[in-house]
């Protein structure tokens, strides 16, 4: 049986250095640091994974590529006496993922759209790229969609903010961590629990 084109862009994306993307990615990266940390995109640069994702090429949707640092948090030194090891300056890591700081830069830039998912796209050694895709809930195009009409209603306001997204429900604990494991919140103890 025949691979679908998808099928062929994202065996490309899985190894990125080792197949075509990577001279791809020298180049658009040379761009994108002169861009914004905000820019729309015409079209996204994964279609495969854009559309697992639920994008769609029709009003209403748009693409937007965002920039964000690397690393961990960047803490200022101590400045009374303390060890090295007792400063709390090193491998102090956010309470966000990058990806989910990433969707709610895109959500504060387009207020009247909401994220619906985000996927990386690149990263060097200072900064990492995402495209979060944004829906207009209230576009005659997404209210008549049977799959995204459901964003329009107004429980879904600050999807990101709220950490409703993939990267957001990951970050919270929501999402089950592999095959046959659990996940770990609410509470990790209830849910422990719950069979005794």
């Amino acid at each position: 049986m025949s691979k679908s084109m998808y099928a062929y862009v994202r065996d490309a994306w899985k190894r990125p250095d080792d197949s075509p993307v990577s001279a791809l990615q020298w180049e658009r990266m040379q761009v994108w640091r002169r861009e914004g940390s905000v820019v729309r995109c015409d079209h996204p640069t994964r279609i495969d994974r854009a559309r697992s994702l639920g994008y769609k090429a029709k009003q209403g949707i748009i693409v937007v590529r965002v920039t964000v640092r690397r690393g961990g948090r960047r803490r200022s030194r101590y400045v009374r006496a303390r060890r090295t090891a007792r400063m709390g300056v090193n491998r102090i890591t956010a309470g966000k993922s990058i990806q989910r700081i990433a969707e709610e830069r895109a959500s504060r830039r387009h207020p009247n759209m909401e994220v619906l998912n985000s996927y990386w796209v690149g990263q060097d050694g200072r900064q990492k790229w995402y495209e979060v895709i944004l829906v207009d809930g209230h576009h005659p195009c997404v209210k008549s969609d049977r799959n995204l009409s459901w964003i329009g209603d107004p429980v879904h306001r600050g999807r990101a903010e709220r950490g409703k997204t993939s990267a957001g429900r990951k970050g919270r604990g929501m999402m089950s961590r592999g095959r046959g494991t659990e996940k770990t919140r609410p509470s990790i103890r209830s849910h422990a629990n719950q069979g005794k």
